[in-house]
């Protein structure tokens, strides 16, 4: 295995299947809960997002043109599996989702945003998570219908964590958003 994988620690298990053609006009599901990614760069980040989508029930995972590759190494050992159950579509995101209809929510993760727990009965929509180290570009966090932010609980502010990782962040808000949804 060592021989034909680039990580360090492989695993002892591997899967050969072919890569997906997806229609890059997937429209969103009216019924269900999308992710969208804007400049995901950590390959750990989105393997664990799409862990995360699958966990949840989340079928689609939009990505940025400058999202990591998903197919990525890193990546597919990351998922475990999962990207063979979530579809993954890159494309230029702000046209996309200003086609989106109105009374899709969208839900952006921000830091200035309203506490992720006075969301009570969200309706289906698109999560919005931005990138590691910029988090979300002002041209699609214009489209945020909802902005929510996770609340810090540490017991010293002073010295607390300036914020989540984006693959922590994303996976509790859609266990918020699922578990409290109309659906």
């Amino acid at each position: 295995m060592k021989k034909i994988s680039a990580l360090k620690s492989p695993s002892d298990v591997l899967g050969i299947f072919e890569i997906p053609l997806i229609e890059k006009d997937t429209a969103a599901d009216p019924n269900n809960f999308s992710i969208m990614l804007d400049d995901i760069k950590d390959p750990g980040n989105l393997g664990t997002i799409i862990r995360t989508a699958d966990w949840f029930g989340i079928d689609i995972i939009y990505c940025s043109k400058h999202t990591v590759d998903s197919f990525n190494p890193k990546v597919v050992q990351a998922s475990m599996g999962s990207l063979s159950r979530v579809k993954l579509i890159y494309m230029d995101l702000e046209p996309f989702i200003s086609s989106l209809h109105s009374s899709m929510p969208i839900y952006g993760a921000v830091m200035d945003g309203e506490s992720l727990n006075t969301e009570k009965t969200p309706k289906p929509g698109i999560i919005l998570i931005g990138s590691e180290a910029h988090g979300l570009s002002t041209e699609l966090e214009k489209h945020i219908t909802s902005k929510l932010t996770i609340p810090m609980i540490s017991r010293n502010e002073l010295n607390a964590p300036e914020s989540l990782n984006a693959s922590v962040a994303c996976a509790i808000i859609c266990y918020a958003l699922k578990i409290n949804s109309t659906n």
